[in-house]
């Protein structure tokens, strides 16, 4: 290659690149990566709803957050999200839901919401109506009537079988615990009756001292792919405005009035708009305890690319819950994503952007 060649190959390149990306008003320049939306599980249908939002319709981040989980509402996706699923231990179907916008860091926030099916939308009239980030319970679902939202069961046929053969199988598994262990040698038992053998109502015990090692009864659900709790999906617009939410009807079987990680910021979902967004699903009482989704966002912020952000904050969970399971999605600011995942043996997600060119589910093997 001769010296003249050299010099109009590096011409076409720096030109390439220049065209692959575009400035906003401020001077920013977003890669043709964008806009992009990414979402947890394979929900294509949500994700494609909310890339139609953000491509043809040229719609914010948050009209296309809220338009695809809003879809999983309506479809029920996997029986998880939406009504007529994950019955709690009285039958009751709610919901929880987030959406977060990361570019003036507010958030609206739903939980423990009933009789109302939009929760994704409520969540959206509670961030942009009021000066409140999180509203909870049958309070909820009040403001969601003053907004003009319909009164209607959450309960259906099937959810309302699925719970009746939990109350004939002795309410097997639960989220009681049966017994706390203090050091190593004795334990107090918890409630009775047994959790792991009867159904409640459930009242705690006097304290004995037992002498005794026991093998403390896992009585839990094991989170997967056909169980979970929530989808969460980030957005990036055309504008290259960034928002990230989730919506869930919770844990099969919950403790009435239980909230899980999906509304809660940091934890089922995080956005910023100076480095990027998160989003998580999986066994939302722990990973609450750990914000996954900030710890994933801030490791942007410190350089990481999205994948390792996303098995950092893993990581950090797994730490002091080795048989965790649950899965995060991580999207930076110019569209790059990935994704990171433990205790099952892959993790699906769903994803597009115009280099795609359509919807597209990607597989990450898990820790």
């Amino acid at each position: 290659m001769n010296f003249n060649t050299y010099h109009i190959f590096t011409v076409l390149f720096i030109f390439e690149v220049l065209c692959d990306a575009s400035a906003d008003k401020n001077g920013r320049y977003f890669s043709k990566m964008i806009p992009v939306v990414i979402n947890t599980w394979p929900f294509t249908n949500a994700t494609q709803k909310a890339w139609e939002t953000l491509y043809l319709k040229k719609r914010s981040a948050l009209d296309a957050v809220e338009r695809g989980c809003s879809t999983c509402e309506e479809q029920q996706c996997d029986g998880t999200v939406g009504y007529g699923g994950s019955p709690n231990e009285n039958g009751e179907t709610s919901l929880d839901a987030m959406i977060f916008d990361g570019m003036t860091m507010d958030m609206g926030a739903v939980g423990d919401l009933r009789n109302v099916k939009s929760a994704i939308s409520v969540a959206r009239q509670v961030l942009e109506r009021t000066q409140h980030s999180f509203l909870v319970g049958s309070e909820a679902t009040k403001f969601a009537l003053s907004m003009g939202f319909k009164n209607e069961t959450l309960e259906t046929k099937t959810s309302l079988e699925m719970w009746q053969k939990w109350k004939e199988n002795n309410c097997q598994p639960n989220f009681w615990k049966s017994f706390i262990y203090i050091y190593i040698y004795f334990f107090f038992q918890n409630v009775k009756p047994d959790p792991t053998k009867y159904c409640g109502p459930y009242k705690p015990i006097d304290i004995t001292r037992n002498l005794k090692l026991e093998t403390e009864l896992v009585n839990k659900f094991e989170f997967g792919e056909k169980n979970h709790d929530t989808i969460g999906m980030i957005a990036i617009d055309t504008a290259g405005r960034i928002a990230a939410g989730t919506s869930t009807n919770g844990a099969k079987f919950k403790i009435p009035g239980r909230v899980g990680d999906s509304p809660v910021p940091g934890a089922g979902a995080y956005a910023d708009g100076t480095v990027g967004g998160a989003a998580c699903t999986g066994d939302g009482d722990v990973m609450m305890r750990f914000l996954p989704s900030l710890i994933a966002v801030e490791q942007l912020r410190q350089g990481s690319s999205p994948s390792v952000a996303g098995e950092y904050a893993i990581r950090r969970i797994v730490k002091y819950y080795p048989g965790f399971v649950g899965a995060i999605v991580v999207l930076k600011m110019d569209g790059e994503y990935g994704a990171a995942c433990h205790g099952i043996p892959n993790f699906k997600y769903s994803v597009c952007n115009k280099q795609l060119g359509q919807v597209t589910v990607e597989t990450v093997k898990c820790m």
